[in-house]
């Protein structure tokens, strides 16, 4: 986590630099801006140039209201936004989780709490990131951004229109879907036109490549499609 680059927007000059030198002790590259505008500054021309990884927000700022700022910054972003407030009324923690908060810190406020503070937050959505990308299922991990499978720890090899296949069902456990679905998602959409009993073909291939005596991961309704049972005993 040290590569992670923290805005904070923060009015109180000797509060913000405080918790500026401590978040850098910790390894952080940190930035200050003391009031929306200037965070708007930072955040606009950050997408250019990397994204920050977390947004430390006071509530009360001299320009506007945190958390309606907050409501912006969602509607474009997604960061991990801690709110720092004075005040510690339900009513006012409510609206900060509505907003988007990801963690909520009263003032006064001993710094190594937020620190780690910073790093639960940090962690979660660093888990949520790497789950979003792979997925493990039964004896299978799937990897979405390097298009490979691993059954049992052992690299399967998976033909393009496999793969395709495979994440289609996974990605929608449970729901059933059927021939045309399969057909027009995986083929038709991109003017390559084929009948059923080419789908029956390559779902065949895809079972004989990740199925075994312990899990069948796909399951057939007949008449209708296939269903993704994951780990699910079929």
């Amino acid at each position: 986590m040290n590569q992670c680059k923290i805005l904070i927007t923060e009015d109180d000059t000797v509060l913000a630099e405080g918790v500026k030198i401590n978040l850098e002790l910790s390894g952080f590259s940190v930035l200050i801006a003391h009031n929306i505008e200037e965070a708007k500054g930072y955040l606009t021309r950050d997408t250019q140039s990397g994204q920050f990884s977390l947004l430390i927000l006071d509530v009360n700022l001299p320009d506007g209201d945190g958390i309606r700022f907050a409501r912006e910054i969602r509607a474009s972003l997604s960061i991990p936004i801690i709110f720092l407030t004075a005040k510690d009324m339900d009513e006012d923690m409510i609206a900060g989780f509505q907003a988007g908060a990801d963690d909520y810190i009263t003032k006064p406020f001993n710094v190594q709490v937020l620190l780690q503070r910073v790093h639960a937050v940090l962690r979660r959505y660093q888990t949520a990131e790497d789950e979003a990308k792979s997925m493990k299922v039964g004896n299978l991990v799937i990897d979405f951004e390097s298009y490979t499978v691993e059954k049992n720890g052992k690299m399967i090899s998976l033909t393009p229109t496999e793969f395709k296949l495979l994440v289609k069902l996974c990605q929608n456990p449970g729901t059933v879907l059927t021939r045309q679905v399969l057909l027009e998602e995986l083929w038709d959409k991109d003017e390559n036109y084929v009948d059923e009993h080419t789908l029956t073909i390559f779902v065949s291939r895809l079972r004989g490549k990740i199925s075994d005596e312990e899990f069948t991961y796909i399951k057939t309704v007949y008449g209708t499609g296939y269903r993704w049972i994951g780990a699910e005993k079929g």
